[in-house]
């Protein structure tokens, strides 16, 4: 959006679904939500012979690493927060009836608890005090609200999910919706997004038309919206808290981070039993990879599954056909903070001594009871939608903690919805089920 007072532009980060802002006035940049990588931000500040004074945090994000303390210090920038986030790093408590001015406009905190208990939403009046737009954090997305439950065992002020939807009521009906309706509202997440459960795909709207068609904001009682908010919500990946934390301390700087993870040339020795995440493509996986190695492919949702399946506090190594790839992926890993968990990366150019079965589809199409066919999708998907009747559901970022589940007396069948998440299923089983082969039935699911 441009305004002959102000700038706004938006940043996405497709991967995280992520949206971050840099708002411009007479040479003055304001920041919010910044992602982890601050080059972007830095490139827009030099385009427009600008500074950045100010970078704001709407909560301690539990699904990226923000910038936010890197950019203050590189650019002797403020930071705004919430007192109730209890940010290790300097800033300026930033809540209701704060606010600051940047060039002719200015930028007002409004605490909108719900999604976290220290959320807060920016409001930015222009030179004459008009309402002109609403930064709204994971507070208002763009057809959602922010889920609830993210908070009940991490941050300064935890909260139950009960709590924080009865929160996220009273911030809805009595702050956002009560601003003007033709107010721009600017999330930080689009679809896709695991910060909320209907996420649209626009990327940006008004509190008019969230009013008219966002299903969270229709007319209902607070116990039926607290039923509502906290009902089939997405999983939560493993590594939600462990961003929280990093969050709220600030990240180690992002470039230097990166840099310091090990490179180790091809044919490196991994110690027995080593935790081994290999992005190569399935078809490569398959004609030769590591004992044990897990079969996570590059890919847009990459650093999100990567998250869901490694614990925060597991060392693992990250294997890539290319020093090229290797690079953007460990680039990815830092996305989420998981740089600091590299023990190493390796260029996988030579293959490894175990192979994977080729899928045996026609035998499958056949007589499908005669495999125990494993379902690794969200069970909100598997709510949706039972693909196989007799499948044994256990999603993907649960199966490394149960595998014994899996009976062995039958050839082992691995799909989801898409043939993604099923390369990476199948070679986590093939860790535990050894007496029987383990397929993937892969993109055939399309099939069925």
């Amino acid at each position: 959006m441009e305004n002959p007072g102000f700038k706004i532009h938006q940043f996405e980060d497709k991967g995280l679904a992520h949206y971050s802002y840099a708002i411009l006035s007479e040479g003055e940049i304001a920041l919010v939500d910044p992602a982890r990588d601050p080059q972007p931000y830095y490139e827009f500040a030099t385009l427009y012979d600008a500074r950045i004074v100010a970078v704001i945090e709407t909560h301690p994000h539990a699904d990226f690493v923000s910038s936010h303390l890197e950019i203050a210090t590189g650019k002797d920038a403020k930071i705004y927060a919430s007192k109730l986030l209890g940010a290790a790093y300097k800033h300026e408590p930033f809540d209701d009836g704060d606010f600051f001015q940047l060039g002719k406009i200015t930028l007002h905190a409004i605490n909108t608890p719900g999604h976290s208990p220290d959320s807060i939403t920016v409001l930015l009046k222009d030179e004459h005090g008009k309402e002109v737009a609403a930064f709204t954090g994971d507070t208002l997305f763009i057809g959602d609200v922010g889920r609830p439950d993210l908070r009940e065992n991490v941050g300064n002020v935890t909260a139950k999910r009960d709590d924080l939807a009865r929160q996220m009521y009273h911030s809805t009906r009595q702050k956002l919706m009560l601003l003007p309706e033709n107010v721009l509202v600017y999330p930080s997440h689009g679809a896709g997004s695991l910060c909320g459960k209907g996420l649209s795909n626009a990327n940006v709207s008004t509190i008019g038309a969230e009013k008219m068609s966002n299903t969270a904001l229709q007319e209902m009682t607070e116990a039926q919206f607290v039923k509502f908010l906290t009902s089939d919500q997405p999983f939560v990946p493993k590594y939600f808290g462990y961003d929280v934390e990093l969050n709220k301390s600030g990240a180690p700087d992002y470039n230097p981070s990166v840099k310091k993870v090990p490179r180790y040339e091809a044919g490196y020795s991994f110690e027995k039993h080593a935790l081994i995440v290999d992005a190569r493509p399935q078809t490569a996986f398959r004609k030769g990879h590591l004992p044990g190695a897990i079969n996570l492919m590059d890919g847009l949702k990459f650093e999100t599954w990567l998250g869901s399946i490694i614990a925060p506090e597991e060392k693992y190594y990250l294997l890539a056909e290319t020093e090229e790839a290797l690079e953007k992926l460990i680039r990815k890993t830092a996305k989420i903070g998981y740089e600091l968990n590299l023990a190493g990366a390796v260029v996988a150019n030579q293959l490894g001594e175990e192979t994977s079965p080729e899928t045996d589809l026609g035998s499958f199409e056949q007589n499908p009871d005669s495999f125990t066919i494993v379902d690794i999708r969200n069970t909100g998907e598997v709510k949706t939608r039972q693909i196989f009747p007799n499948a044994i559901s256990i999603p993907l970022p649960e199966l490394r903690e149960r595998l014994r589940e899996i009976p062995t007396d039958k050839p082992v069948m691995v799909h989801c919805a898409g043939g993604y998440r099923s390369a990476a299923g199948a070679s986590i089983i093939r860790q535990e089920v050894k007496d029987q082969p383990v397929y993937d039935l892969s993109e055939a699911i399309t099939k069925f």
